[in-house]
């Protein structure tokens, strides 16, 4: 109900008594209120004028019978779709809190809730961080920040936080300050400690705040993962303390204040198992559990050298056991953050992270039309897994086979991908039944197929490498879809203005390059022919974001960007096979440069077939001495003896079931390749394949196949798994040095061939000393 008084329209009564005033309204007193009845209220409150930037106006609630008054901080920065915690914001939030908060002693409690219609904070700015030259002023930035945190739990009031969204990094840090938090059940809640992924740890006392309230078991594998968990998990592990509905979030937030206030409301604390116990709170236990943590961070990672920041993560928590009382944990862990602050590492994940966001906006403009119809032809791993994934985004999704039984192999493959994710509890039933009513299934005896693609927006074909059954399928196509309709092609190395050529729509006609296993792969190269319209390039990209890809354009050259880079780096290792290495050791070595697989693995995990065929034909193609060195038809000759990879159960490995071991056949078979064992060492190895994999990145940046730097980093670590600390390869060489290299890659072409000159791009940055990344 609306009421006025005074000195502003800002006081409101509720129906059960609540009244409601800003902190604009100075000389505000209950006894100016008089309620006005709601059938009689025409207008709504007048806006007082913001006193802040990234906070609201401090609104109060006074109820009768209740002592004091329930402070509501709203973080609400006007500039950005999200809420993140910056310096300013930092400063700006003593401000308020010493201006109106600390003295005030009406206020019996107070609770922290959002502006924006959905989400608490993202995180911290990470653009400060970057600000800061010397990393080591951090550490009194931070501190000022904790200081803060602290002077707020001194005023002694009931703490509350009312999440409705996204409370990430800082934003759960600040929820952990607080005495109870208040989360919706709206799927987009998710809390996390995700700063491992950028090469950071918590740093507003994360490490220290988190596993007294979940347990240490939890906290760790949060905080190692960088994992987000969702309302129902939070409340069980303690994260939370009430899961509502999002439009009650901040009306229960404000009765918890009031209760905690007033000691009706106690919070229970959390029974711990006898084996957590003896686990958590003992110091053999704790012993087992850093021990058992350390042997998979070391597992998953490769080591500190290459992802420092799990190790420092652990000693964190490990130092705050030991000083449980006092600051001494709270400095410790800041000076591991600022010292994180300044390694490669650290800048390099930053630097993914950032690229990652700023490829989620494309400069194509807008679509000839809203994209709601999409069909994709052909059901096998990729074809399946394109439309497993356009589906769970909500398209109404046309998949077509040429039969029933290719239809079932796709939708068996859908169905067991969303089943684990329906017994892993990442996908609820009822989402399972929509995501499945969207898929409908077509096979060329459907007598209603055409009568489907005649409304189809967008077709994305998912055939054989076939470019004459390319072509008929596009003519197939425009005969029977709508004039607007974009057919995209999933080619993983064709021109695409070799499959447009003769087409009658050939604007409309765009390449989508999938990575495979599609579901899990986040890349996906958009690739426009000399002739595509930007309508057809928007709608490639809307689609590609909607179903979580991270889209890259790239220029319609054979094996475009990532396959391109793949090439020479395939001939490297061929050539490394003739020189002795052992399979074994071509794997070891990636893995242990930051890899996630090795080359011979990775044959294996995407086919030899595969592989031999995007191998043979950038042979063929137009990269001249860069594909020489090697002799790729080793993989050519395994296809004729059925050695297709991990899908054939044998490949350079053999499988039997998750184990893996040598093919022993395939290991006498190679020997014939073999001329000479040059006896390699493990660093040697590293470099003459990762120098053939980066100098033809810096190439492909040379030709205009990729726009910058940040698409050519993104490209290799989403699209080959490029080792992610390093940044991409851009990154890797402003780390190395870009004369360095230059030096390394010719005393290679000196003693292996032509093949590792480096491009006039690599070499004009060695001159000149210039970085590919400014920043």
């Amino acid at each position: 109900t609306s009421v006025s008084s005074s000195s502003s329209n800002l006081i409101n009564v509720s129906n059960g008594g609540n009244v409601r005033y800003h902190s604009s309204m100075a000389a505000a007193t209950t006894s100016e209120v008089k309620e006005v009845p709601s059938e009689k209220s025409s207008s709504a409150p007048i806006e007082a004028p913001r006193k802040y930037h990234f906070f609201q106006n401090v609104e109060y609630v006074q109820r009768p019978n209740e002592q004091g008054k329930v402070a509501i901080i709203r973080f609400d920065n006007p500039d950005k779709a999200v809420n993140t915690i910056s310096f300013a914001m930092k400063d700006e939030a003593k401000l308020l809190w010493d201006s109106e908060i600390h003295n005030d002693t009406d206020v019996s409690a107070v609770v922290f809730s959002s502006g924006k219609p959905m989400g608490f904070i993202a995180g911290a700015d990470i653009g400060d961080i970057k600000s800061i030259e010397d990393k080591s002023e951090l550490t009194g930035i931070i501190e000022d920040g904790l200081k803060f945190f602290q002077k707020m739990k001194s005023k002694g009031v009931p703490l509350v936080c009312a999440i409705n969204g996204p409370a990430l990094g800082g934003g759960l840090e600040w929820a952990l300050w607080c005495d109870y938090r208040v989360c919706s059940d709206a799927a987009q809640t998710k809390l996390g400690l995700p700063e491992v992924k950028l090469g950071l740890l918590p740093g507003f006392g994360g490490t220290q705040n988190l596993h007294p309230l979940v347990g240490l078991q939890e906290a760790l594998g949060m905080m190692l993962q960088g994992k987000e968990v969702r309302a129902k998990k939070a409340k069980k592990i303690g994260l939370v303390d009430m899961v509502v509905a999002p439009q009650s979030v901040e009306k229960v937030a404000i009765d918890s204040a009031f209760a905690l206030a007033n000691k009706s409301l106690k919070i229970p604390k959390k029974k711990k198992s006898w084996m957590n116990w003896a686990l958590e709170d003992t110091s053999i236990g704790r012993n087992l559990i850093f021990k058992k943590t350390k042997e998979m961070v070391d597992k998953n990672t490769g080591g500190a050298q290459n992802y420092p920041s799990p190790y420092k993560i652990m000693d964190c928590v490990q130092h705050g056991l030991k000083h449980s009382s006092g600051d001494e944990k709270y400095k410790f862990e800041r000076e591991q953050f600022a010292q994180l602050a300044d390694t490669t590492q650290a800048k390099g994940l930053i630097g993914i992270f950032e690229g990652m966001t700023s490829l989620k906006k494309h400069n194509f403009g807008e679509t000839s039309q809203p994209i709601q119809n999409v069909a994709v032809l052909g059901a096998g791993l990729m074809g399946a897994g394109i439309a497993q994934v356009t589906a769970e985004k909500g398209y109404t999704t046309l998949l077509k086979d040429k039969d029933d039984a290719g239809i079932a192999r796709g939708e068996a493959y859908i169905h067991e991908n969303w089943g684990k994710k329906v017994k892993r509890k990442r996908m609820t039933k009822y989402q399972h039944n929509i995501n499945t009513s969207n898929i409908v299934p077509l096979t060329d005896d459907s007598v209603s197929w055409r009568k489907h693609f005649g409304q189809a927006d967008l077709v994305i074909e998912a055939v054989f490498e076939d470019l004459n059954l390319k072509r008929k399928i596009v003519a197939d196509m425009e005969a029977v879809t709508p004039s607007h309709c974009i057919f995209a092609t999933n080619t993983s190395a064709i021109p695409i203005r070799d499959i447009a050529e003769g087409a009658q729509r050939p604007e409309n006609i765009i390449g989508m390059h999938y990575f495979s296993p599609v579901p899990q792969m986040p890349l996906l190269e958009i690739i426009p022919h000399e002739g595509t319209a930007d309508h057809a390039k928007a709608a490639a990209c809307v689609v590609g974001t909607k179903q979580g890809k991270t889209c890259i354009a790239v220029k319609d050259v054979p094996g475009f960007y990532v396959n391109r880079c793949l090439g020479p780096f395939l001939v490297e290792v061929s050539a490394l096979i003739r020189d002795g290495a052992s399979l074994e050791a071509l794997d070891k070595a990636m893995k242990n440069f930051g890899m996630p697989v090795g080359p011979i693995t990775l044959a294996d995990e995407v086919g030899v077939d595969v592989t031999s065929k995007v191998a043979t034909f950038l042979s063929n193609a137009d990269l001249g001495v860069r594909m020489e060195g090697g002799d790729v038809s080793v993989m050519s000759n395994m296809i004729e003896k059925g050695w297709l990879g991990k899908k054939a159960g044998q490949g350079f490995y053999t499988y039997n079931g998750k184990k893996k071991t040598i093919n022993a056949d395939v290991k006498a078979y190679i020997q014939q390749y073999v001329k000479k064992d040059l006896n390699l060492k493990e660093e040697e190895i590293q470099n003459r394949i990762v120098s053939r994999f980066v100098n033809e990145a810096v190439k492909c940046l040379e030709d205009g196949i990729i726009a910058d730097p940040v698409v050519g980093d993104i490209g290799l670590v989403f699209g080959t798994g490029f080792a992610p600390f390093t940044g991409g390869p851009f990154r890797y060489l402003d780390a190395y040095g870009a004369d360095k290299y230059v030096g390394m890659m010719e005393g290679f072409a000196a003693q292996y061939g032509p093949q590792f000159e480096p491009c006039q791009l690599l070499k004009d940055h060695a001159a000149s000393g210039k970085k590919f990344h400014s920043d």
